[in-house]
């Protein structure tokens, strides 16, 4: 993995459908954090997603071709400060102090949810739910060893947090 920080990158699992495509900020034995480019050359926040099934790490002529074209449209292709992804507990508690909402999902990828933390242990996560329209629905609580990919910091967050401040 070393060889491809500050590249972007395409990460395609064995288990899910989604192929994500960012910048290699950081990694570790567990986690995998990314500049992320969603679509086209576009980035839009991060995410960071767990290093479980991984079916290929991509760096071809496409992914240095975009990466091109992002560089010289001037976008920062790095993190802003050092976010840690060490373990669950701790990168939760950070995006939670650091940028109050931020989105997971699971392998099935049929739904995401956006949030903020209310708790967090090795058996449960329990989220205050965001909805869509920017009010608080309540309380969600999901098996933390069932979460694959936790988002922060794109437009459509922030977006929404401005609607919660308004």
């Amino acid at each position: 993995m070393d060889k491809y920080l500050r590249q972007l990158i395409s990460i395609e699992f064995e288990d899910m459908k989604n192929i994500f495509s960012g910048f290699l900020i950081d990694y570790t034995e567990d986690w995998i954090l990314l500049k992320y480019n969603p679509v086209d050359y576009i980035l839009d926040g991060y995410v960071i997603l767990l290093n479980k099934n991984i079916k290929s790490i991509d760096r071809d002529e496409s992914e240095e071709f975009t990466e091109k074209v992002i560089k010289l449209k001037g976008l920062k292709t790095n993190a802003s400060e050092i976010i840690p992804i060490k373990n669950f507990s701790t990168i939760l508690h950070f995006l939670n102090d650091k940028f109050e909402i931020f989105q997971i999902a699971t392998k099935r990828e049929k739904a995401a949810y956006l949030g903020k933390l209310i708790e967090v242990n090795d058996e449960e996560l329990i989220i205050d739910f965001l909805e869509t329209r920017g009010k608080f629905g309540g309380e969600l609580s999901f098996n933390p060893n069932k979460i694959r990919v936790i988002e922060f910091d794109t437009d459509y967050i922030n977006s929404l947090k401005l609607v919660i401040d308004s």
